[in-house]
């Protein structure tokens, strides 16, 4: 269906299903699936939200929900379902059999916004092999525009089921051909990854990695700190692929900032082990800053997922550093003593954000003063290059310098250093 959309069609109209068991909050999640289907041009036009202790087997929901289903789509106009939770390939079938029009589930929701969305190469590969991997065994509940396209021609019923799965099988063998490719394709990327972030690692650079829930402000925060343009949406998942750029904290040190894609609640760990080469840049990060919106009373619960997804990122030993953002829409709010409040749009806190940063790293860089002979100006670079100057003054004997250098290069200054 998404391969339909584009950014100028209409949004498509689908109703949203779900079934409460009282494991979660089922309409917050509810509210969270029409978000997740906006940012997938599709307008939720009703939703139907069922109690029960147990779902169906076959189609999850009850017979006189499924039927209340079918007659709000007939009524409304919806041209498809989305179901809030995952769904067996047999399930999406018998759920689209009876409303009688498409059927997908979150997860397929979710993949297909990154899909869209992948910009760079690495991340549309590791997209359309997450989609691939998550359909193979759901193609035969898909649709039936698989039986449809595969059984043309005359003769009965007989005959064009039988015609259908051959298509399917077809289908199969390309699905799993293809999966063979991109895997092969992906593991390359990955190497290539791998080897830019030892590089990186090798010239000390320290990481900084926003993470948080999808649409909390990331990338503003991002822009505000570093002056830089990167995408800013009120939508979710409008960031998918790690974007990195220079940040020069109080102290001097430069460190490389990086915008990760949102998380979401109740995110597949499938996805989370699909899109590890995206979320991985904060496990490999030196300080992870977590960022919740200071606006939206479920923030606790943000920060929750948060920690869960870096929990299996196996993220536990980097330091952490909490940030409210958007506070300037907060309003007369209480906060937990710790937790930063900053605004992207103000720009209040940034300095403290800033400050605390300098003090979760001040083991990498150490102030210095020092005298270096003329015969020795060469070394200098290193301090302007992965340190800073602050002060500079051409003497008789050679050239004053006040600054920060990284503890690294301490050892190349030591017989030069104010006693």
């Amino acid at each position: 269906m998404s391969e339909q959309i584009t950014q100028n069609a209409p949004p498509v109209k689908v109703l949203l299903l779900g079934l409460d068991m009282g494991q979660f909050d089922a309409e917050r999640s509810m509210d969270e699936l029409a978000a997740l289907c906006e940012a997938n041009n599709m307008e939720a036009v009703a939703s139907l939200l069922q109690k029960k202790d147990a779902p169906e087997a076959g189609t999850v929901l009850g017979e006189g929900k499924l039927a209340e289903a079918r007659l709000t789509c007939e009524n409304l106009g919806a041209e498809a379902a989305v179901f809030d939770g995952e769904l067996s390939g047999s399930q999406l079938r018998n759920i689209s059999d009876a409303l009688g029009v498409e059927v997908i589930d979150r997860t397929m929701l979710i993949l297909e916004i990154f899909r869209s969305r992948a910009v760079t190469g690495e991340g549309k590969v590791q997209t359309e092999l997450a989609l691939l991997r998550y359909r193979l065994p759901r193609l035969a509940g898909l649709g039936e525009a698989l039986s449809r396209q595969g059984g043309g021609g005359g003769g009965g019923g007989g005959a064009r089921r039988g015609a259908g799965e051959s298509k399917l099988e077809y289908d199969r063998r390309h699905v799993r051909r293809r999966i063979e490719a991109l895997e092969q394709k992906l593991a390359e990327l990955e190497k290539r990854r791998g080897e830019n972030r030892r590089a990186r690692q090798r010239a000390g650079t320290p990481v900084v990695s926003l993470v948080g829930y999808t649409n909390v402000g990331k990338s503003s925060l991002l822009n505000a700190l570093c002056g830089s343009d990167a995408l800013e949406a009120d939508m979710l998942f409008a960031t998918l692929d790690p974007t990195a750029r220079k940040l020069t904290l109080p102290s001097g040190l430069n460190v490389v900032a990086v915008d990760t894609v949102g998380f979401v609640s109740r995110l597949p760990h499938k996805l989370v082990e699909a899109f590890k080469s995206t979320l991985e840049e904060a496990a490999y990060s030196d300080v992870i800053v977590k960022v919740a919106d200071a606006a939206d009373s479920e923030r606790e619960a943000q920060l929750e997922v948060t920690d869960q997804v870096l929990a299996e990122l196996g993220c536990g030993g980097i330091p952490q550093i909490t940030v409210y953002n958007k506070c300037d829409k907060a309003g007369a709010v209480p906060f937990q003593p710790g937790v930063l409040l900053t605004s992207a749009r103000t720009g209040r806190g940034l300095d403290a954000l800033l400050q605390k940063l300098d003090e979760a790293l001040s083991d990498r860089v150490r102030a210095v003063k020092m005298l270096l002979p003329y015969d020795k100006l060469s070394l200098a670079e290193a301090m302007r290059s992965r340190g800073s100057v602050t002060v500079e003054d051409y003497r008789e004997d050679g050239v004053w310098f006040e600054g920060f250098v990284k503890s690294t290069d301490l050892h190349l200054y030591l017989p030069y250093l104010e006693q």
